[in-house]
């Protein structure tokens, strides 16, 4: 990443831990300082700052989106940390002399600075690291973020032990680093200077919803952000009754707990671009919102052997069944939530023009608040119904699969190709020679020999983009394998003899797939390979090129006959984890191909 990425990512690491710190150095403050306070009373005055700090989001999201668009958006970040040294101050001030209403202040003024900061933070990415590198860039910036605020957590409830002035101290320090850093992200210049400035609250926030809306496809990734923060909160505000039947003290506990969601957030993230290898893989908010159902009903099924205890030491807890079960549980769950949300955020970036980008961040703060409250209700109302800790995280878990479940409809190739790229790794070595010969962007076709029944899941897991693979009818029509093959886009064939019309009506769906843009991959041999060998191409692929002039990207597998999927499972056992190469000639034009010619060039690619 260059200079300017991380210029920005460090001044939102410290903007996001020095928010942290001042919370917690404030809730321990009080919880020292204000012993006349009952612990209702001490309970209402932290929800009460919780929502003092959220409130900026939904009164300023417009009015920021709109200044991040019509103006400089280098500018602006300064502007913002200036506000940020200006809201430590009050905070500071809040903190030496004692006074919940400048506190309560200072909070609001941190909550309008990061309302600002948000739409420009994910607006001037895509301009700093550009569209190739704009997902790792999102997974770093997400990691950082998490740990900047574990690290404010721990810093916050170390300093509120101490006095103000040194807590005071670090917020004023902190702040201007941030500012410096601010300083040195590069020119940005506006993105809709044109843009007329509406005032208001309700119309402007109405603007902005219409304005994500308008794309399907935005308005659905701020959708998922949003249902991912309503889950967030609420097992976030359910964890202290967890904890409750530890016996262990809350603050150590909670603390620990903590470390480890946010842990899981940032392996997830780097999970996220190991994955995506750059690219938006979209493939990954399905069977993100998957783990998080599985990892939410798992932790309600060990919250069930969670009983009143008597007081332990945290080691204890820790080193005991339930508590590395349920360690092990929010760990999972918030590598999962990363895997949903990085590329919902990635996604909401691309989709959006330039010159509204940050308009639409903005927008999608409004709605990732509105969702929080949704959710603290939600939890209050089952809290009242007498729900235990299990039965909310099971609740939630339902609830979390029918997003899964329509994410998965939303985008069944996508997510297919990711689970071809674990299994694939997962069973196989699988190495990739000339990998640069495999089509980034537009339409192509693949060939390939064919040896194994799991060929087509080494070619996805290697190809940087879905493929429509060619197979015959009958693996459609199995009852096992039938709807993932269908949901893959695979187009059935068959023979001319056996169903002339299966057959032209395939020619049709890959012309079809073709002119789309799309990869297409087809086995010219017709059939599994009996004997290991390369057999004669049939010269359907002649008649492919003819009617779609597109390019023809030779390859070739090595290293799966004699496994159990091939006609000569021999040594099945020992297959496991097999070295499987893939090599990738360079491409054909269409002008060139013939039967024999690709015939000589796979076999050529053969190992000797």
């Amino acid at each position: 990443m260059n200079k300017g990425f991380r210029a920005l990512s460090s001044a939102q690491f410290l903007g996001a831990f020095n928010d942290h710190t001042f919370k917690n150095a404030w809730v321990i403050g009080l919880t020292v300082n204000q012993a006349g306070l009952s612990k209702v009373e001490l309970d209402q005055l932290v929800a009460l700052s919780a929502g003092v700090f959220v409130l900026p989001f939904v009164l300023f999201s417009a009015l920021a989106g709109q200044l991040s668009d019509k103006y400089p958006k280098h500018r602006l970040l300064r502007a913002t940390k200036l506000l940020e040294i200006f809201a430590m101050l009050v905070g500071a001030a809040g903190l030496c002399s004692g006074s919940l209403l400048v506190s309560l202040l200072g909070l609001f003024v941190m909550g309008t600075q990061a309302a600002a900061f948000g739409p420009l933070k994910y607006g001037a990415l895509p301009e700093l690291v550009g569209v190739d590198k704009l997902l790792p860039a999102n997974a770093r910036v997400e990691s950082g973020t998490f740990l900047a605020i574990l690290l404010g957590a721990l810093a916050g409830s170390a300093l509120g032990q101490h006095t103000a002035a040194l807590t005071s101290g670090v917020l004023i320090v902190v702040s201007v680093v941030g500012y410096c850093a601010a300083r040195c992200v590069p020119a940005l210049p506006a993105a809709a200077p044109e843009l007329g400035i509406e005032y208001g609250l309700l119309r402007p926030t109405w603007r902005l919803l219409k304005l994500v809306r308008s794309d399907r496809a935005s308005w659905l990734a701020t959708l998922g952000i949003s249902w991912f923060w309503l889950i967030g909160s609420a097992v976030l505000s359910t964890l202290p009754r967890l904890v409750s039947l530890t016996g262990v003290a809350p603050g150590s506990l909670l603390a620990a707990l903590l470390v480890v969601f946010t842990l899981g957030v940032a392996a997830g993230s780097l999970l996220c671009e190991r994955f995506s290898r750059g690219r938006l893989e979209l493939g990954l908010v399905p069977l993100g919102a998957l783990g998080v159902s599985v990892f939410l009903a798992d932790a309600a099924f060990s919250c069930l052997r969670l009983t009143a205890q008597p007081e332990q030491m945290l080691w204890s807890w820790l080193h005991s069944v339930e508590g590395l079960h349920l360690s092990l549980d929010l760990f999972l769950l918030a590598l999962a939530s990363s895997l949903f949300t990085v590329p919902l955020y990635t996604l909401l970036q691309l989709r959006t023009p330039e010159a509204a980008r940050a308009r639409a961040i903005s927008a999608n703060n409004v709605v990732n608040a509105a969702f929080m409250v949704l959710g603290s209700v939600v939890l209050m109302s089952l809290s009242a119904l007498g729900a235990s800790v299990t039965q909310v995280f099971a609740y939630f878990a339902l609830l979390n699969l029918c997003v899964a479940a329509f994410a998965y409809v939303a985008e069944p190739r996508s997510c297919l190709r990711v689970l071809c790229w674990v299994l694939g790794h997962l069973g196989y070595r699988l190495q990739i020679q000339g990998r640069e010969h495999l089509p980034q962007t537009g339409a192509a076709v693949l060939v390939a020999n064919h040896v194994s029944y799991v060929d087509w899941m080494l070619i996805a897991a290697a190809s940087p983009r879905p493929v429509r693979f060619v197979m015959h009818r009958k693996f459609l029509e199995l009852p096992a394998t039938g709807r993932v093959f269908r949901d893959a886009g695979v187009i059935p064939i068959s023979g001319q003899r056996e169903d002339a019309a299966t057959l032209n009506a395939a020619f049709d769906a890959i012309s079809a797939a073709l002119r789309a843009g799309e990869l297409v991959c087809v086995f010219p041999e017709g059939q599994l390979s009996r004997d290991g060998e390369l057999q004669e191409f049939r010269r359907g692929i002649e008649r492919i090129v003819a009617r779609d002039p597109v390019p023809v990207v030779p390859m070739h597998l090595a290293g799966l006959w004699g496994s159990c999927f091939s006609h000569s499972a021999k040594r099945p056992l020992t297959r496991v984890r097999a070295r499987v190469t893939l090599r990738v000639a360079p491409a054909l034009r269409a002008c060139e191909v013939t039967a024999e010619r690709l015939f000589a060039i796979v076999r050529g690619l053969t190992p000797s």
